[in-house]
C-alpha cells in the first residue's frame, strides 16, 4: 500500500499536512468534503483523536472513511481514553484497515473538554506509546510476546512544542521521542519563528527526522485573543492581533499572515502542519499565497 507521507520523508520533500476534525455524529459528509479539497495540496490529512477532550467520532473510523475516499490520513492516537490493551487493539485494527501513519499523543486533560465527569486513563503517555508502536512494528506486544498474526508497519510521528519555556525539558522530551521511534514531528502552533529557528539549530539538528511547523489560521483579533487566553503555551504577538484588528477583512488578513508564516517555515524546517479550524477550505489559498504549488504540479516540475 502506498504511503505518500513516508515516501515524501524519504525523498526529503518539503512536507505538507493539514488537520481535520472527525464529525460529532454519524454523518462524515462535511469531513469528506473538506478533506477532498486537500488531496492535491498535502501529503496527508491529520485526523484528531478527541482533541481538547471534546467528543467526536473515533479517529480510526474517520481515518478509514478518508482512506475509502482516496485520502491518506495521519491517525492521531491519544492515551487519555484507553489502557494498554485498548491502545494495542486499536493500533492493530487501524493497521488492518489500511492506516499507516499514526501520531502518538498523550492527550488533553478531561477537564478541558465537554465530558468533565469522565475518568481519564493515561496508563501510557506519548513516549511510552511510541515505544509500544515500535514493539508492535517488530512483531511483539507490550509484554514482549510474539504476535502470531504478523507485525505491524506503522509510520509513527510525535508532537513537539519549540516554544516551551523550559529548554531542558524540550530537549529531553525530543530526545526521548527520537529514541522511542518517532519518524517525524509536528509542532504545536508556532508564533515565534526565532524560537523555532533556535530549536531547529540547537536541538532538532541532532537528528534527520523532519519537523513540521504548526501554522494556525487566525480568523480575527477576537479569535487570536481567545487562543492566547485559553490555549496553554501560545503567545500570539500583539503586532499580529493589531494587524487583524485594523484589517477591513480580518479573515483575508489571517490567510495572508498564515501564508507569510509558511514562507518563514520553508527557510527553517522541513514542512508545515496547517490548522484552520472550521475553515479548512482556505488551506489551498494559504498555500497558493505562500507560492506552494499543488503536489501534482510540483511532481511534474521535479
Amino acid at each position: 500500500m502506498t504511503n505518500n507521507l513516508r515516501q515524501a520523508v524519504l525523498d526529503k520533500k518539503f512536507l505538507l499536512t493539514a488537520e481535520v476534525a472527525p464529525p460529532k455524529g454519524g454523518n462524515p459528509a462535511r469531513m469528506i468534503e473538506v478533506a477532498s479539497k486537500l488531496t492535491d495540496r498535502v501529503h496527508a490529512v491529520n485526523v484528531t483523536d478527541g482533541s481538547r477532550a471534546v467528543l467526536r467520532m473515533s479517529a480510526i473510523a474517520a481515518s478509514t472513511i478518508l482512506l475509502q475516499h482516496g485520502i491518506e490520513p495521519v491517525c492521531q492516537m491519544a492515551c487519555r481514553d484507553r489502557n494498554c490493551i485498548g491502545l494495542q487493539a486499536d493500533l492493530m485494527g487501524a493497521y488492518a484497515l489500511g492506516i499507516r501513519n499514526v501520531l502518538a499523543l498523550t492527550g488533553d486533560p478531561v477537564k478541558a473538554g465537554d465530558h468533565q465527569k469522565s475518568r481519564a486513563v493515561f496508563e501510557l503517555e506519548s513516549v511510552r506509546l511510541l515505544k509500544l508502536i515500535s514493539k508492535l512494528n517488530s512483531g511483539v506486544d507490550f509484554n514482549d510476546q510474539v504476535m502470531p498474526d504478523d507485525a505491524l508497519n506503522l509510520f509513527a510521528g510525535a508532537a513537539v512544542d519549540p516554544q516551551l519555556k523550559s529548554w531542558s525539558s524540550l530537549q529531553k522530551r525530543f530526545e526521548q521521542k527520537l529514541a522511542a521511534g518517532a519518524q517525524f514531528f509536528q509542532s504545536q502552533m508556532i508564533t515565534d519563528f526565532d524560537k523555532l529557528d533556535k530549536f531547529m539549530t540547537q536541538i532538532a539538528s541532532i537528528s534527520d527526522k523532519p519537523v513540521l511547523a504548526g501554522i494556525f489560521l487566525l480568523k480575527s483579533a477576537k479569535n487570536a485573543k481567545f487562543i492566547n487566553k485559553y490555549v496553554p503555551g501560545v503567545d500570539i504577538p500583539e503586532a499580529i492581533i493589531d494587524r487583524l484588528a485594523k484589517a477591513e477583512k480580518p479573515l483575508e488578513e489571517g490567510v495572508k499572515i498564515a501564508a507569510e508564516q509558511v514562507k518563514l517555515a520553508q527557510d527553517i524546517c522541513q514542512g508545515v502542519h496547517l490548522m484552520a479550524v472550521k475553515r479548512e477550505d482556505l488551506i489551498p489559498e494559504i498555500l497558493n499565497q505562500a507560492g506552494i504549488e499543488p503536489l501534482s504540479i510540483a511532481a511534474i516540475q521535479a
